[in-house]
């Protein structure tokens, strides 16, 4: 651990956006870092002693690799695994978590109308951006799976099956089955553009019951912060390694969406991650990123490609139509727009960038 004299300085490397965290040098910090959910994993928390942080590290490990072990495409046994493996066929029967997110993915899924469409799982495997075997595929395929892509041909369910009750018919237990089905054949949901956002909620809500009053959860750049932090946003373009801007928050979660992280090159044009449910193509427009605040790390995620893929006028107009939600959208120009929430939080520290009010 390096200490400096007014400040522990954590740098963060991502692989969706970028930030620096600051904090004031008043407590003792542990940390660990791990991988699940298809990136790493950094938990660290302030102010408790090595045994207890140690015990409490370990069972934030615990709470993430569980939620990996249900919504990962990438484990056969998976709850997406065999939803996507049981399509067209029959409806699977998977865990509340993965039903509750699922379930939050269709509402961003309609609330976005469509851009953000959590089917879009048989396009993004076949570019693969990411992952060793990225590259761009012929038109022709992406045009042969576009139809499998409609969140309106998910059927979720729950389903009470049994429920105790005393003698004096008070109610005891509820035994509850929850299904996904999808309703044609080769279709596959991808949980990837909200699954990190749940379990930084989830790890959130463990480390308070665990008594942690300071931590930073980043999950492949998804973060959320319990304490009072200073974030600085990582400029957007290739190759930078300094912040354009910062922001003070405060029990809050930020994630980024941009275009400059995660991205594969053909002929010399670059293809970011960030595909469109309508064309199978990435999203094109001036945006290089979107990084959303709020109290919900879940709504972050979704709502961070929902506001990119909509551009910067509608992206702005849907932030600002929901409550305790803000965002920061910058564009390839090097303007920067604010939706209405940001007050003196907001600091510009590159001088190459427009702040437009």
């Amino acid at each position: 651990m390096k200490k400096y004299t007014s400040y522990i300085i954590v740098l963060i490397v991502l692989l969706v956006g970028g930030f620096l965290i600051f904090r004031p040098n008043k407590d003792s910090e542990f940390s660990k870092t791990n991988y699940y959910l298809g990136t790493v994993n950094t938990v660290t928390i302030y102010g408790k002693n090595q045994k207890d942080a140690e015990k409490i590290l370990s069972g934030c490990d615990k709470v993430v690799q569980n939620i990996d072990n249900l919504m990962s495409t990438e484990i056969p046994g998976s709850d997406v695994s065999k939803i996507n493996k049981n399509a067209g066929i029959k409806p699977t029967i998977v865990s509340e978590e993965t039903y509750e997110v699922i379930k939050d993915a269709i509402y961003y899924s309609k609330l976005s109308g469509g851009n953000f469409d959590v089917t879009i799982g048989p396009i993004s495997n076949l570019w693969s951006i990411g992952k060793k075997d990225a590259r761009v595929p012929e038109k022709s395929e992406i045009d042969n799976l576009l139809s499998l892509v409609d969140y309106k041909n998910i059927e979720i369910k729950k389903e009470i099956i049994k429920s105790d009750t005393n003698n004096d018919g008070i109610k005891e237990s509820t035994d509850t089955k929850y299904t996904v089905f999808l309703k044609n054949k080769n279709m596959k949901i991808d949980l990837g553009a909200i699954a990190k956002g749940y379990a930084a909620d989830t790890v959130s809500s463990y480390l308070r019951l665990s008594d942690v009053d300071r931590a930073i959860i980043n999950l492949g750049g998804n973060i959320k912060t319990i304490g009072d932090f200073t974030i600085g946003i990582k400029n957007p373009f290739e190759n930078a390694n300094d912040s354009f801007a910062s922001i003070k928050v405060n029990n809050k979660s930020i994630v980024t969406s941009g275009v400059y992280e995660r991205f594969v090159e053909k002929d010399g044009k670059k293809y970011h991650h960030i595909l469109s449910p309508s064309n199978g193509y990435p999203f094109d427009n001036n945006l290089l990123s979107v990084t959303i605040v709020s109290n919900k790390s879940i709504n972050c995620d979704a709502l961070s490609t929902s506001a990119f893929s909509l551009g910067l006028e509608e992206g702005k107009k849907l932030i600002e139509s929901i409550d305790d939600v803000d965002a920061i959208f910058v564009t390839k120009d090097k303007k920067i727009y604010l939706t209405k929430g940001f007050d003196n939080n907001f600091k510009l520290l590159n001088n190459d960038f427009t702040l437009i009010k």
